[in-house]
């Protein structure tokens, strides 16, 4: 995709290049500033494009929609919309890309325009005169100002946007990335000063044409019907900064001009590609505040091991399907900042309560932890509704859509997790506990890999439920559920009696990927098997290697990953 992207850009930029190389209308600003032009207006071009493009997939309701809705009825189609943040990421590095031409285009078009000032064409100019300095038309003018500024703010939004400031410290990257509506809003004074103009009476005076009220080279004999036509007309010398056009030194028959050349600054194009969607996504914005203002209700608050915090809560007319997530924002750890969590448990039409399983591991969970917790030296507290008050104010925006919603529209999915990333899964096994018969599934593998045996604690007693559902239901083949400990110092087991079943299911190690690939398309001949990962971005690599490549038993495997946008 990332390839189709670039060529597709590189395209653009290369047919605006031979629009301002080549068009009559830009002969004059062509010849004083060269090559500069045709660079910083073909970038534009495709900065104006991506621009365009980036704030689509950031429309979390927009997508949710049309996930959900029967107007995106191919499955194919709707995993597209799963990309959105891959769109998001390319549209942003190739902003980044071309901004770097369009600041050197430009500084070098801010030197032409001070060394070739010609006072034949003085609307022409963005100097005032001849050797002006260069630094005044980028930090005197409204574009120059504005430019500058923008290049601040994106290098800003780059460099916080990178994979160690997000896990360093991920309230650089939130608050930096916000600074976005700054960035269009400079866009739009940006594109509004007119610097670049283009001709606008080509049919009156076609460039090279001959114009007898203007000068001539001193060597240049006039002709007498001039001269008797023209009285006024002197033969002094040509200016040196425009060249002499070839077709008046080779043809002996030329056009005259009627009148001078007039100039006229280019159209903002700009406004036409981004206010479209900026406001949609303010609109969205504007649609989700309202719908999230209301505070959830927080029924109970569960500390499991290895610093996990499960939060139950219910919500006023709040739908939601198994593989979506919401995000949270709890005012009293941070005014601004909110993060997405996974749904573990969904509302039905028998419960209303719904649930987030999130990981202690940065300053924003740190401090929601402590606000939620009463006595944070005891390993689990369940917290009754009577002691609402001492909860802290709660606000949750969503659902939004994810990849792991089709996994119950496939006739055998495998789902696999890595620690918490066990979190998505987790709706859909509480969604065939309430009842699986109504869903296309008919087989699941599920297989969980966690560093340590505590982890496996967090969805044991919901693992087990629905082992002991299925085999009362005579199903005990719906399910095939595979728990892998990585890391151990010798051979362990999940404490507890009734987890008997999941003691039979631990096994010690990796999953040697390419055998369970094979099994499973040897037992599912000939079908379309949904692949579903959520977990380290190495186990997800080879998740989607083994799914591309081919088997002899004539099974498709789809490769799915989960991706907050």
């Amino acid at each position: 995709f990332q390839f189709f992207w670039l060529s597709l850009n590189v395209w653009l930029f290369g047919k605006t290049f031979l629009l301002y190389n080549q068009g009559l209308q830009y002969y004059y600003l062509h010849q004083m500033l060269g090559l500069g032009l045709c660079v910083s207006r073909a970038s534009a071009s495709v900065l104006n494009f991506n621009c365009c493009l980036v704030l689509l997939p950031m429309c979390r309701v927009l997508l949710a929609f049309l996930r959900g809705s029967q107007k995106v009825a191919s499955k194919k189609t709707r995993r597209l919309l799963d990309k959105s943040k891959t769109f998001h990421v390319t549209c942003g590095v190739t902003i980044c890309i071309f901004s770097v031409l369009h600041v050197s285009a430009h500084l070098v078009n801010a030197l032409n325009f001070s060394e070739n000032y010609n006072e034949e064409f003085v609307t022409l100019n963005a100097a005032n005169y001849r050797g002006e300095d260069p630094r005044k038309l980028l930090f005197a003018t409204v574009p120059g100002l504005t430019g500058v500024i923008m290049v601040l703010v994106l290098f800003l939004m780059c460099t916080a946007s990178t994979y160690a400031i997000r896990v360093s410290n991920y309230d650089i990257f939130w608050y930096t990335h916000n600074l976005f509506f700054v960035f269009y809003m400079l866009l739009m004074l940006h594109v509004s000063g007119g610097v670049l103009k283009y001709q606008t009476n080509l049919e009156e005076h076609p460039p090279g044409c001959f114009n007898p009220n203007k000068t001539l080279r001193q060597n240049l004999t006039v002709p007498k019907a001039f001269e008797e036509l023209f009285p006024d007309y002197t033969t002094e010398p040509f200016p040196e900064d425009l060249p002499v056009p070839e077709p008046f030194v080779q043809n002996s028959f030329m056009r005259v001009c009627s009148e001078e050349p007039k100039f006229q600054s280019n159209f903002p194009e700009t406004w036409l590609w981004i206010s479209g969607p900026l406001c949609l996504y303010c609109v969205e914005r504007l649609y989700r505040y309202i719908r999230s203002n209301k505070p959830v209700t927080i029924t109970s608050v569960i500390s499991h091991p290895s610093n996990v915090l499960e939060v139950r809560m219910t919500k006023e007319d709040f739908e939601a399907r198994p593989g979506q997530y919401v995000i949270l924002h709890c005012p009293r750890v941070s005014a601004l900042e909110s993060h997405p969590f996974t749904l573990t448990m969904c509302p039905t039409d028998t419960k209303a309560t719904f649930g987030v399983h999130l990981k202690v591991v940065g300053d924003w969970t740190e401090r929601f932890r402590d606000l939620l917790l009463l006595h944070s030296n005891q390993d689990t507290e369940i917290l009754p509704i009577f002691q609402q008050r001492r909860y802290p104010k709660l606000y949750v925006d969503g659902p939004f859509g994810s990849p792991f919603e089709e996994s119950l529209n496939y006739e055998v999915s495998l789902c696999v997790a890595g620690g918490i990333g066990v979190t998505p899964f987790a709706s859909i096994l509480n969604t065939l506990l309430d009842g699986w018969k109504c869903y296309k599934l008919r087989r699941l593998y599920f297989i969980w890999v966690c560093r340590d045996i505590e982890s496996f604690r967090w969805f044991a007693d919901l693992l087990c439920m629905l082992h002991n559902k299925l085999w009362q239901e005579n199903r005990p083949d719906y399910i095939n559920i595979q728990l892998y400990l990585s890391q151990t110092d010798g051979i362990q087991k999940i404490i507890g009696e009734k987890y008997q079943a999941l003691n039979s299911r631990l096994l010690i190690g990796r999953p040697r990927w390419k055998l369970l690939f094979d099994d499973i398309a040897k037992c599912n001949r000939r079908k379309t098997i949904g692949v579903f990962c959520c977990g380290p971005n190495k186990i997800s690599k080879i998740l989607h290697k083994l799914s591309n490549s081919s088997n002899s038993y004539g099974t498709r495997f789809e490769y799915n990953k989960e991706s907050f946008s």
